[in-house]
């Protein structure tokens, strides 16, 4: 079905490109941006690593490589010899405030695109949180907030969901930006404070189809489980296969087969773990009108591929071990096609 779907979408380009233009084609995008965080000391939040006189270092020439980086790689996801424009929304997490995406957008890269922000300060303890761009030539912004979960344990406090629903080129999307709660203390003990940010997303879902069954939502993020998880599989039952979608409303996660086949978007410890994804409604699948799902995949160019060394083949991050790589971070990018036909 993958390969169909490949096929697919390689005809839709091969339309456009012969000058018959006869769909549109929108790019999804999502990346972990690993510590984005400027210069300046916070004294709210835990950020004394990232200031001239913490342990990275972190001063005004490394911050400038990182937006470099950063812009580098968002600017590119999605592209191809026929699409040569990025992304139309892009989801990000572990930014530490709305000043360092103004930064980012503001980036050569990307500041011929005029990409607008949505993001809102959540309670995480580093003070890291989701954001959302979009290029405001393609999509408008109706509604936005942000959800907080309410972990097991009330003295822990994990990052917001960002929600933002609006009209991407005439269509109203649902869009919600997601960075679970962190293994931390191993997957046993940490997996109720995953299940408490899954019951809250697929309550944010719900309340969205019980307005309108088919209500088009894309959920992204860096989830910290695996497309098998319990807090996927089971409690959003994100499906990850086409042919067990029944219901309009049913949640289909791409990345299943890609998680199958040993792929993943960040490495510990030699295992590859398949964090970083977009599930999505059946409605994205099944539409008669508007915007359809075409296909999804990692961006992975050789450039943020660690080269060589005890980590060759990992995710190329900005520190290894206290060491400045100037890399990019420990995460892949993820994205997806969004496709309609042009009466």
């Amino acid at each position: 079905m993958k390969y169909i779907y490949s096929l697919l979408f390689v005809a839709l380009l091969t339309i456009s490109a012969q000058g018959q233009s006869k769909y549109k084609v929108q790019t999804v995008a999502f990346y972990n941006l690993e510590n984005l965080f400027d210069t300046i000391r916070n004294e709210e939040i835990n950020d004394e690593t990232f200031t001239p006189e913490g342990s990275y270092g972190w001063n005004t020439e490394r911050y400038e490589n990182k937006l470099k980086n950063m812009s580098k790689v968002l600017s590119e996801i999605g592209t191809s010899n026929i699409m040569k424009a990025p992304p139309a929304i892009i989801g990000v997490c572990e930014i530490e405030n709305r000043t360092v995406l103004e930064d980012l957008i503001n980036m050569p890269k990307l500041k011929p695109y005029d990409y607008e922000i949505v993001q809102f300060d959540s309670p995480d303890e580093r003070g890291i949180d989701a954001g959302f761009l979009y290029r405001k030539d393609l999509f408008t912004v109706e509604h936005a907030k942000n959800i907080k979960t309410e972990m097991p344990d009330t003295s822990d406090r994990t990052r917001d969901i960002l929600l933002v629903s609006g009209i991407l080129d005439g269509e109203m999307i649902h869009f919600t930006v997601n960075h679970w709660p962190s293994r931390s203390g191993g997957e046993a003990l940490s997996r109720p404070n995953r299940a408490a940010a899954a019951e809250n997303l697929k309550t944010i879902i719900d309340s969205i189809q019980a307005e309108d069954k088919n209500a088009k939502i894309i959920s992204m993020g860096d989830f910290n489980d695996d497309p098998v998880s319990p807090s996927i599989a089971d409690i959003l039952v994100a499906k990850g296969k086409k042919s067990k979608l029944k219901k309009t409303t049913d949640l289909y996660n791409p990345y299943w087969e890609f998680y199958k086949k040993g792929y993943g978007t960040t490495a510990w410890r030699d295992a590859w773990s398949l964090f970083d994804m977009h599930i999505i409604t059946n409605s994205l699948l099944n539409a008669e009108n508007g915007y359809r799902f075409v296909k999804a995949d990692r961006y992975t160019p050789a450039y943020i591929i660690q080269e060589k060394g005890r980590f060759k083949g990992y995710p190329k991050r900005t520190h290894s071990f206290g060491n400045y790589l100037n890399g990019y971070s420990d995460h892949f990018p993820v994205y997806l096609y969004l496709a309609k036909e042009i009466n």
